[in-house]
């Protein structure tokens, strides 16, 4: 009993010490100081950035969101075609909401608040890319990735913006850095809530969410994941626990605005693949 107790206690400690291999502590210019560096730049990228590159940066997200709240807006046909979550642009009606019981609702801000909010997104996705650099390549690869990262000039154009895909990709990013943590060491835990892989789970589930097309990247990765574990049953039912849990929170979310039950994930699935919907956007005769 003594033994196993020891015995636990040293794997504990490994994995303590592994864990802290990854963390700040290693990190030449300090955890805080690059996630803050990353803030600041990010705010500053959408203070500067004046201009407009998608229409679904509106349609998809902010047009919604100050539907939901102020009373007006327009909806496109995706949302009558229940092809488009709910959950993305909830994100930026409670930001409205906020700004609006606070009295805060000027032109400026609800102009400004969304991009501001996303620019918070979009910092924690080149931090998480800078600790995940940090992982497999060691800190002197990480600093010319999260350089690289800030130097690249369409991140700068795009991911301050209200896209559902930016916060895909924020939401992708966070979650291979915890499935690489998972993979290293399987038992450590994040928050005093969830093991690595767990969170890594539940934020590919929120990504999937975010567009359905997120799956196609998680399928691969999951069953690479499950090919290599030791604990196959246990990965499986936490896949299974946790992807079921967040697409009933999501069905619940558009129980609630469409104001009927409706499965978003296979109405998009329906409309993209099986009768051919996107093909509309991607034909027409070559112009000369």
């Amino acid at each position: 009993m003594r033994r196993r107790a020891s015995t636990h206690q040293k794997d504990r400690s490994s994995a303590v010490k592994q864990l802290k291999r990854f963390s700040n502590t290693e990190i030449p210019w300090g955890g805080s100081k690059v996630l803050m560096g990353c803030i600041a730049f990010r705010i500053l990228n959408a203070l500067v950035l004046q201009t407009a590159f998608n229409p679904d940066e509106y349609w998809q997200s902010v047009e919604v969101a100050h539907r939901i709240v102020f009373g007006y807006g327009h909806l496109t046909w995706e949302w009558s075609k229940g092809v488009r979550s709910y959950a993305h642009p909830l994100i930026f009606a409670g930001l409205y909401k906020l700004l609006e019981i606070t009295k805060m609702d000027t032109h400026w801000l609800v102009m400004k608040a969304p991009r501001l909010l996303q620019a918070l997104f979009a910092a924690a996705g080149d931090y998480y890319q800078f600790q995940l650099a940090s992982i497999y390549w060691g800190n002197h690869t990480a600093q010319w990735t999260i350089f690289c990262q800030l130097c690249n000039w369409f991140t700068f154009f795009c991911m301050v913006r209200t896209l559902s895909n930016c916060l895909e990709t924020v939401l992708t990013v966070a979650s291979l850095y915890y499935w690489a943590i998972g993979e290293k060491i399987p038992k450590s835990k994040h928050f005093c809530l969830l093991t690595a892989r767990q969170w890594a789970l539940f934020l590919a589930a929120l990504a999937c969410i975010m567009r359905p097309t997120s799956a196609v990247i998680w399928i691969y990765i999951g069953l690479m994941g499950l090919f290599k574990s030791d604990e196959k049953v246990q990965l499986l039912m936490e896949s299974i626990f946790i992807g079921t849990l967040t697409l009933c929170v999501s069905c619940l979310i558009d129980r609630w605005m469409y104001g009927k039950w409706i499965l978003v994930p296979l109405n998009f699935l329906r409309f993209n693949f099986l009768e051919s919907g996107g093909d509309y956007y991607e034909s027409g005769k070559s112009q000369v």
